[in-house]
C-alpha cells in the first residue's frame, strides 16, 4: 500500500503512511526535505489515484504529495499560497489529463516537469455531450463540460496511467528503475484481476437498465458496455419535486432496480427510491483518499457491490 504527504490549504498536515499505518511531519512544500526525505525526488498529483500509482511504483525511492483536503472533490479544487509553490517546486508534476483539475493549465507551472498521465489514450476520452450547471460540495456552482474525467475507472486506461508514470520515473531516474518496474509489476498484477472480476460481472450481465446518480461512471460503462442513464443527484441533498418528476419519465422507457451513488446517500432517498421500486448501492470513484483503505481495497469493495446487481450475489458472500 502506498504512502504520500498531504497538505491542506497554505498548513502542512502529517504525511500519511499507509504502507505502515504510521505518520511522520513532511517539509514545508518548497522547503528542503531533511532527514531520510533528503534526496528524494518530490512527485506532486491532481488527484488520489495518481498518487497512489506513483507510490506503488516510486516506493521509497519518492516522495509522493497530494496537497487536496479531505472531502474535497479534486476536480474543481484550486491550490493557493504555499500549496502553489509545492507544485512550482516539485521534481515531477503527474496531470490526468481529459480536463480533469483545468487549474493547471493556466498556472505558472514547469511545463517540463508536467506530465499527462493520460496522454497516451487521448482520442479515447468521452466528450460531455450536455453542459449541466450544479452546485456540489463546498465550491459552488460549477458545469459539467469538455471530457468526462474519471479515466482510472477503466482498469484498462488506469494501466495506461500507471505506465505513463513508471516510463517518466525511469528516464528521470534510471537508477532506480529496477525498482520502478518492480512496483509496474505488482500493480499491473492486481489491476487486471480487477478487470477480470469486472469482466466476469459483465459476463453474467444482461443489459439490465441501471441509474447513476452522477455522470462520473462513463468509461466504466463504456468498458464493460452498461445500460446506465446519469442523473445530476447529490447523496446529501434531497432531489426536487422536478428532479422525482424526471426520474418517473426515465423509468416509463428504462425501468432501472438500482442506482448506482459515489457515496452514501440520505435514508429518506434510499426510503423513497425504494417506493420507486430503486435499490441504491455505493460505488466510490475514490479521486480523493477514502475514509478508510486505500484506492485498491475500495475497487474491490466497489466491485462486490456490483456483485449484488449484476449477479445478484449477496455483497457479504463475494470475495
Amino acid at each position: 500500500m502506498p504512502k504520500f504527504a498531504r497538505w491542506s490549504i497554505g498548513s502542512c498536515v502529517a504525511t500519511m503512511l499507509i504502507l505502515f499505518g504510521s505518520c511522520r511531519s513532511p517539509t514545508q512544500p518548497g522547503q528542503s526535505p531533511i532527514g531520510e526525505d533528503a534526496g528524494r525526488p518530490v512527485i506532486y498529483t491532481v488527484n488520489y489515484p495518481l498518487a497512489y500509482f506513483a507510490e506503488r511504483i516510486g516506493g521509497d525511492h519518492v516522495r509522493v504529495v497530494f496537497p487536496v483536503p479531505p472531502g474535497v472533490d479534486p476536480a474543481f479544487w484550486r491550490p493557493e499560497g504555499e500549496v502553489i509553490r509545492g507544485y512550482q517546486t516539485a521534481d515531477l508534476i503527474l496531470l490526468n489529463g481529459a480536463s480533469f483539475a483545468q487549474w493547471a493549465e493556466h498556472m505558472a507551472l514547469p511545463r517540463r516537469r508536467m506530465v499527462i498521465t493520460a496522454r497516451a489514450f487521448a482520442d479515447r476520452y468521452i466528450e460531455i455531450q450536455d453542459r449541466v450547471v450544479h452546485q456540489h460540495g463546498p465550491h459552488g456552482e460549477h458545469a459539467h463540460e469538455g471530457f468526462a474525467v474519471t479515466t482510472w475507472l477503466d482498469p484498462q486506461l488506469a494501466l495506461q496511467q500507471a505506465e505513463a508514470i513508471r516510463d517518466e520515473l525511469t528516464e528521470r531516474w534510471p537508477e532506480h528503475s529496477s525498482a520502478f518496474h518492480a512496483g509496474w509489476e505488482t500493480l499491473h498484477d492486481d489491476w487486471m484481476e480487477l478487470d477480470e472480476r469486472l469482466t466476469a460481472i459483465h459476463t453474467a450481465y444482461q443489459d439490465q437498465p441501471l441509474l447513476a446518480s452522477h455522470p462520473v461512471y462513463q468509461y466504466l460503462e463504456r468498458r464493460y458496455r452498461w445500460n446506465l442513464v446519469s442523473m445530476h443527484w447529490e447523496p446529501d441533498e434531497m432531489p426536487e419535486a422536478g428532479d422525482w418528476e424526471d426520474l418517473q419519465e426515465i423509468l416509463e422507457d428504462h425501468p432501472a432496480g438500482w442506482m448506482i451513488w459515489e457515496a452514501e446517500p440520505l435514508p429518506e432517498i434510499r426510503q423513497r427510491l425504494a417506493e420507486l421500486g430503486i435499490d441504491s448501492v455505493v460505488f466510490e470513484p475514490c479521486s480523493n483518499v477514502p475514509e478508510s483503505g486505500d484506492l485498491l481495497s475500495t475497487m474491490h469493495a466497489n466491485v462486490k457491490q456490483l456483485q449484488r446487481i449484476m449477479v445478484g450475489e449477496p455483497a457479504s458472500s463475494a470475495p
